[in-house]
């Protein structure tokens, strides 16, 4: 059992500094029923846990680098016949890298799929790296040079050797994979990315592949840029880049525009194979942006749908114009909380109720203690009515309260202001048709956007039950509330309530030390009579006998407390 004591400061720290504020993306999910968590980065000594921050900053370092083989693998495939200059030390540069994260692989844990859990024995690692990956990302590595010695001469061409580092492309798809589920990244933007990541390499690639076929043809002319340009041989490697990237964009795109097209048939077989290929692609990217824009424009139709529907009844009814404005008012105010993300109650209901209750005392308990009806109240009580208000939005001229309604509910104004006098910020409404159980007294009519939070009646009696004390705070608060209130109708409130309490009709759990303070013999009758201790002290550790009364009231109360006994008494002895 945990006994430790740690103040607010300390719990947050402990909440923040193991893991990634909050983020459980990489941690590993138990089974139902287990007894052991596995922890992401509980792994062995000297092997590297596959969820570790830096391991992932270095994964993501190398997707930086694929992106540039991406764009060099094809070039050299297409327009180098050997490696040459910068390029080429480059080229080792990332090849060496590259060979660095094989090692590494070596020592980096992998979450079993069958199983899921975390696989950290360096004998396993191997073996399953072995056995999957590790020969093609070696292959990957080989620098051309290395290549061009060992291989006979008609086998030593330097863009074969280089089409094969597009083996690492699998890393950019699980990269977009991770960046879609981070909710630090938006997934519309990403899935863009990566849409267009797409379309520009196979652009590139096919440019690139379809220039190698005409610049290896036996006879140039009979090509698709030679019988356009005689000499493209001789033109620099800008302008050949150029004219392939153009004819492969209008080939995409389908526009075609007739300056350029295939003249042999190699050509011919490829670009019929490039445009089956770009059917696929078309489709996808389509379906994909459809995705992503329906999306987005759901929430809005469902809204409007919801308003038609909403104006069909307010007219098929044939309601008041006042009642149709205040339906759609309160609809568009509904949508424009939700779709802002000013009030998802429903995501805040999805929540632990932990979680629940400190979201509603960070917003909210600094207001409801500012409340007259709870001066004075312990703050575990306050603690609790807060976690269990509702916040709610409502539009200009809207009804909050009826008059002559059912007292379900009391509502707090956060902000904005109500009609019913004039409420503000901080003030209470429909309180006393809660605590008197009677009809509301007024209508309660917004005067512009207001946000106030709902309370309902069963749940604030059932946590005065378990606080009787706080209760007789609040009852007399709202009593000193109605006296210092010169209204008419007030004062009426003030002489049914106090009559009420008299006769013990009221819902709130009263104690002996508020009638002894109040001075009231028959409402003390009425509190011995359901069996209170004479002896039960308030939050100051005061009796109704000590301190709240006048000596003759002490009297009066030991009196009645003795006939009451004379009566169990004689009582007990009838029935024996």
């Amino acid at each position: 059992m945990f006994t430790g004591k740690y103040d607010e400061k300390e719990i947050e720290r402990f909440s923040i500094d193991d893991g990634s504020h909050f983020s459980i993306t990489g941690e590993i999910l138990p089974s139902l029923g287990a007894t052991r968590s596995f922890h992401r980065n509980s792994v062995g000594r000297f092997v590297i846990s596959p969820f570790d921050p830096h391991y992932r900053t270095w994964e993501a370092f190398l997707v930086f680098l694929v992106y540039y083989t991406a764009w060099v693998s094809p070039f050299e495939f297409g327009f180098l016949v050997r490696p040459s200059g910068l390029l080429t030390i480059t080229d080792n540069i990332v090849n060496a890298i590259f060979f660095v994260d094989i090692v590494l692989t070596f020592f980096v844990a992998y979450l079993d799929k069958t199983s899921y859990l975390i696989i950290d024995s360096k004998k396993e690692i191997a073996t399953r790296y072995v056995t999957t990956w590790f020969l093609l990302d070696l292959i990957s590595t080989i620098p051309s040079e290395f290549v061009r010695v060992i291989l006979p001469n008609n086998l030593q061409s330097y863009g074969y050797v280089s089409m094969l580092r597009l083996w690492r492309l699998r890393r950019v798809s699980r990269f977009f994979a991770r960046l879609e589920k981070d909710k630090n990244y938006s997934y519309f933007w990403t899935r863009c990315a990566k849409l267009v990541s797409v379309t520009l390499f196979v652009i590139h690639m096919a440019a690139c592949i379809f220039y190698r076929l005409a610049a290896h043809y036996f006879n140039p002319t009979e090509t698709w840029i030679g019988s356009v340009w005689e000499d493209f041989k001789t033109e620099s490697l800008y302008s050949q880049y150029i004219k392939s990237l153009y004819w492969s964009i209008t080939t995409m795109a389908t526009v075609g525009y007739g300056d350029l097209h295939a003249v042999n048939p190699n050509e011919m077989t490829f670009d019929v194979m490039y445009m089956l290929f770009n059917l696929a692609l078309t489709s996808y990217i389509i379906g994909n942006m459809t995705n992503l824009v329906v999306h987005a424009a759901t929430r809005t139709r469902h809204f409007r749908d919801t308003i038609h529907a909403a104006s069909s009844f307010a007219q098929r009814n044939r309601l008041p114009v006042r009642l149709q404005d205040q339906m759609i008012a309160h609809l568009t105010l509904k949508y424009r909380t939700d779709s802002e993300g000013l009030h998802q109650q429903e995501a805040i209901d999805s929540l632990p109720k932990a979680i629940r209750s400190s979201i509603a005392n960070y917003l909210f308990y600094s207001l409801v203690d500012r409340v007259y009806l709870f001066r004075g109240v312990s703050n575990d009580l306050l603690f609790q009515l807060v976690s269990e208000m509702k916040a709610e939005y409502f539009p200009p001229k809207e009804d909050v309260i009826l008059q002559n309604e059912a007292p379900t509910d009391m509502y707090f104004l956060v902000s904005g202001v109500v009609v019913v006098g004039e409420a503000r910020t901080g003030d209470v409404v429909g309180e006393i048709g809660v605590l008197c159980y009677r009809p509301q007294l007024f209508t309660v009519r917004t005067k512009r956007l207001s946000q106030l939070l709902r309370l309902n009646r069963t749940s604030f009696l059932n946590l005065i039950q378990a606080n009787v004390g706080d209760g007789t705070i609040i009852m007399n608060n709202v009593l000193q509330h109605l006296k210092e209130n010169n209204d008419p109708i007030m004062q009426e409130i003030l002489s049914e309530t106090e009559h009420m309490l008299a006769q013990g009709r009221m819902d709130l759990p009263l104690t002996l030390c508020f009638a002894a303070t109040r001075g009231d013999d028959l409402l003390l009758h009425h509190i011995l009579k359901r069996g209170s201790d004479p002896n039960e002290a308030d939050n100051g550790a005061r009796t109704a006998m000590v301190s709240h009364m006048p000596c003759r009231f002490c009297i009066k109360l030991n009196y009645i407390v003795f006939l009451l006994h004379v009566k169990c008494t004689t009582f007990f002895l009838l029935e024996k």
